[in-house]
């Protein structure tokens, strides 16, 4: 019992070392949310981004999320889902599709530098198929995967998702499922990827 006691004590005391190190504070650097599981499927901590590709913020966010997805951690999953907002439902549809067709690293950013950089809307299958024609991808394959009970089976599931976590702006990061942040809430990109990686620590410690 009393080893017990000093384990308890070690780790209380090593958790709130931590946090006064790092400065970040629930309820103003990140939220709990308190419904869902630590890890994903397979164990590893999970860092879900919720985005839009027409939001400006989730574009000025990729960079910062590439380098980190460069040193990402091996307890660390990473998973996209996109933002539900009536407007947005063509992208979320994009975006399955992508996953679908297994192009989305190939043409993930290019869709969004398109949109941001070139001026592009891209805001329904027709110019989202004419965009993908510059990536080798055929019209019909797309249109059949855009158009699939699978997509949208996925553009269900991240309705879902958007609402069990209570996204309310992309983009926002949740965090094992238990806790959500945003550049907003923190004060920059570079200061959300700090706190992201805060926050998978503090599960670490949790386990």
């Amino acid at each position: 019992m009393r080893t017990s006691l000093y384990a308890l004590l070690f780790f209380t005391l090593s958790l709130v070392s931590f946090t006064s190190e790092a400065g970040f504070e629930v309820g103003k650097h990140y939220v709990e949310l308190g419904v869902g599981q630590q890890a994903s499927a397979d164990g590893k901590i999970e860092v879900r981004e919720f985005f839009w590709y027409g939001c400006p913020h989730c574009y000025r966010l990729e960079p910062f999320l590439e380098a980190w997805l460069e040193k990402r951690p091996a307890d660390v999953a990473y998973v996209r889902t996109p933002g539900v907002a009536r407007p947005w439902i063509s992208h979320a549809k994009a975006y399955y599709a992508f996953e679908a067709l297994g192009i989305t690293e190939k043409v993930h950013r290019p869709f969004f530098d398109a949109i941001h950089k070139g001026g592009q809307k891209l805001a329904d299958e027709s110019s989202i198929k004419a965009f993908l024609a510059d990536y080798g991808v055929d019209g019909e394959t797309f249109a059949r995967a855009f158009n699939s009970f699978g997509v949208r089976t996925q553009v269900q599931k991240a309705k879902q998702l958007n609402f069990r976590y209570a996204v309310e702006s992309v983009p926002s990061v949740t965090i094992g499922g238990k806790y959500k942040t945003s550049a907003s809430m923190v004060g920059g990109e570079h200061q959300l990827m700090q706190v992201i990686d805060y926050l998978i620590e503090k599960i670490r410690q949790q386990r």
